[in-house]
């Protein structure tokens, strides 16, 4: 299979038919032989059942996941990568702020093993962006750049690592995702923190963005458990790196 398209949802039902009509037109226009990976982290509303009643062309795979308790999106991602088996893989936020030809870019970087991992960069200086964020969203996340610069030593050249859009060689999203310990949204700052430990390389693309106003983030209510896992995922990497000496 070439590529599994995993998207994580909660409380999406108004949206998650319309993202995956649009991945599996996506993988058909392409003659891409994928998959559509849905994964509902223990929404209340329709969102599972809105997903598996979407039109899908009889070439595409439909996998809808569903489970309760709310687990948070990193865990979300992590199980939708764990029962993907695609040759590339990636995830997709939900609401189509970028629009699945985006990919293409992104694949053909991880074809031409000019990178292992593709991150999308609405912050790329060739990226069109539609409709930026409010001003409260944009300090807020100049913010976090600056601390996981900072605290937790994220290379500078990674200019967005927050983008929903991130596109993989299989195996080793595979590898990572089986390691990631962190179910919240600090889950892409581990992944790329795992990533350099083990030598993979990360390289960025540019995509079209349009900010989504329904978006799950809340500036008053996020920051708090975001800072949260950000330290305690300062303290896992301390650890481990303290392992890694101990056992040199």
């Amino acid at each position: 299979m070439d590529l599994s398209i995993v998207i994580p949802a909660f409380e999406e039902s108004k949206k998650i038919a319309r993202d995956v009509r649009a991945a599996a037109a996506f993988l058909e226009a392409n003659s891409l032989e994928g998959e559509v990976i849905v994964v509902d982290d223990g929404s209340q509303d329709d969102t599972a059942e809105a997903a598996r009643t979407a039109d899908v062309p009889p070439g595409v795979r439909l996998h809808v996941i569903r489970y309760e308790p709310h687990r948070g999106k990193g865990y979300g991602v992590r199980t939708g990568m764990a029962t993907s088996i695609g040759t590339y893989t990636m995830f997709a936020d939900c609401g189509l702020c970028i629009p699945y030809g985006n990919t293409l870019q992104g694949l053909e970087m991880l074809k031409s093993d000019q990178c292992d991992i593709a991150h999308g960069s609405r912050r790329h200086i060739q990226s069109d962006i539609l409709q930026d964020q409010p001003w409260h969203r944009r300090v807020l996340s100049r913010t976090f750049k600056f601390l996981v610069r900072t605290i937790l030593g994220v290379p500078r050249e990674l200019t967005d690592t927050q983008c929903g859009f991130k596109i993989y060689k299989g195996d080793i999203a595979r590898e990572l995702y089986a390691e990631c310990a962190t179910d919240g949204f600090m889950f892409d700052i581990e992944m790329i923190l795992r990533a350099i430990r083990k030598g993979y390389r990360i390289g960025e693309f540019p995509v079209e963005w349009v900010c989504d106003p329904d978006s799950r983030l809340s500036v008053t209510r996020t920051p708090w458990p975001v800072l949260a896992e950000l330290y305690r995922l300062k303290r896992a990497t301390s650890r481990d790196m303290q392992g890694s000496r101990d056992g040199a």
